[in-house]
Order: structure tokens, then sequence, then C-alpha cells
């Protein structure tokens, strides 16, 4: 692709993005589904609130809703991208994104966008109530919102391009079982309800291998004091690892995306977009 090529679908996608983003916030659906997700997650955080972690003295809750913050990431990341992309892959907006020059980046930074805008709504949803409810969590100093901006910048972009992978293997979006009951079980190990640490060994090298387990930790160095890194692996919030873990995921998912996103749009037609409909009306 040609440097004057590329220019153009970076400002088509910036102009899809902006577009359906707009549309997103001006739907009393969407807005709710954006209101929902940070409800749930606050009540889930606020039943631990009176909890510690193992008799340290340590709120449950405070660690909770940290972690809850990276699972947001993930969620949005993973889940919603993909499902998207099922949908509109179904209702032919894919195939007529196919059909313009470029036109498959444009959709993908479209997509990047549009998510990346809900994603950070959905988390400041979480995280100014977190504040104001949750003793230890707090964003008093530069670092700690330096922390905070890299690690939502890294986990979008560890999250978001894998996510729209997913959605380019499966078929339909009645397949989206296949990503949540996996993303639901890497949630259970990575320490966003109760600290990894707690885990087998074996079963702490395993969540390392994937982004969720450095999001949720990501988020806790950032918006908890240093004596909660106690219970952390190691005993360390451990930055560079969670920096070059987060980066590593995004550059993977950065360089597959749109090759695998291609190869899915050029065996879309006007009867694989027919078919896939009449099996949704079955």
């Amino acid at each position: 692709m040609s440097v004057t090529a590329t220019a153009t679908a970076v400002r088509s996608g910036l102009a899809a993005g902006r577009i359906e983003t707009r549309q997103s916030l001006s739907s009393v659906q969407d807005v709710l589904g954006m209101l929902f997700i940070p409800v749930v997650l606050l009540v889930v955080a606020l039943l631990r609130r009176g909890s510690d972690i193992g008799g340290t003295g340590f709120s449950l809750g405070s660690t909770t809703l940290a972690g809850l913050l990276g699972l947001t990431l993930a969620f949005n990341g993973f889940q919603a991208v993909a499902f998207n992309l099922l949908m509109e892959r179904e209702d032919g907006t894919l195939l007529r994104a196919k059909a313009a020059p470029n036109g498959m980046v444009a959709y993908l930074i479209g997509k990047i966008i549009h998510s990346a805008v809900t994603t950070l709504i959905t988390t400041a949803l979480l995280l100014v109530p977190g504040v104001l409810l949750f003793e230890g969590v707090r964003l008093d100093s530069v670092g700690a919102w330096f922390t905070l901006a890299w690690v939502l910048v890294l986990g979008m972009l560890a999250t978001m391009p894998i996510g729209a992978v997913l959605g380019s293997v499966l078929t339909s979006p009645r397949n989206i079982g296949v990503v949540m009951f996996p993303l639901l079980a890497l949630f259970g190990v990575s320490g966003i309800f109760f600290p990894v640490t707690e885990a087998p060994e074996w079963l702490q090298w395993i969540a390392q291998v994937f982004p969720v387990y450095w999001l949720g930790l990501g988020m806790r160095s950032a918006l908890l004091p240093d004596e909660f890194v106690a219970v952390e692996i190691g005993g360390s919030w451990r930055y560079v690892e969670t920096f070059c873990a987060l980066g590593a995921w995004s550059a993977l998912g950065l360089l597959l995306a749109p090759v695998v996103l291609r190869r899915m749009a050029r065996k879309e037609s006007g009867s694989a977009v027919e078919e896939r409909r009449k099996a949704a009306m079955q």
C-alpha cells in the first residue's frame, strides 16, 4: 500500500470512527449499555469492600475495583470488538467496507477508535465513583496518572486488534460463546477477583501469558498505595514487565488483525451475507 493510499485509509478510518461514536452516544440503548456494566462491576466491588486479603488488612474491595478496571478493558477489547464485527458481517456492513479502496484498513481504524472511546467512557464511569467510595483507591500524583494513561493505551492496543482477529475467525454472532467461555475462565485466574498469588504456581504462569493479568496489575499499580504490592507476585508492581507484555500483545494484534481481516473479507460476498441472514432468521 502506498503512502498516499495509507493516508487516505487512515483519514477514512478516523472519519468512520467519529461518526460511529457520535451515533452510539446519541443512542439510548448504547448509552444504557455503557452505564450497565460499570454499575454491575461497582456492585461486585462494593460487596467485597468489607473483607480483607488473608488477614493482611488490605481491602479486598479496593483491589477488586482496580482489577475490574483491567477486566473492563479486556472485555471491551476482546468480546465487544469481536461481536460488533460479527454483527456487521451478517448485516452487510463489512461487505460495503470491502468494496472501498483500502476499505478494510479504514474499517479496522474506525472500529478501534469507536471501541476506544466507549471503553474510556465505561472506565471513567467505574473509576470516578470508585475513587470516592473505596479507601485506598486514589489518583493523587503525576506518576499515578502517567501509569494509568499508558496502561489504558497499551491495554486497548493489546486487546482490540485481537478482538478483531477473533471476530474474523468466527462465522456468526451466535458463536460468540466460543470467545466468552475461555475469557471468563481467563478472568477467573488472572487476579481480578483474588490475588493471583493465592493460586498454584503453574496457574500463575498461565495467567501471566495473557494480557488480562497485566491489565489488572497495571491498574492496581496506578490506583493503589505501595503497601498493596505485598500481595503481588514478587512483591513488585513490575512496571517494565507490564509495559513489555502489553506492548508485545499490541504488536502481535496490530500485525495480525489487518492480514486476517483482509483474508476474511476476500471470502465475503452478497450470497454469503444472504446465507447468514437466512440462518439468523431460522
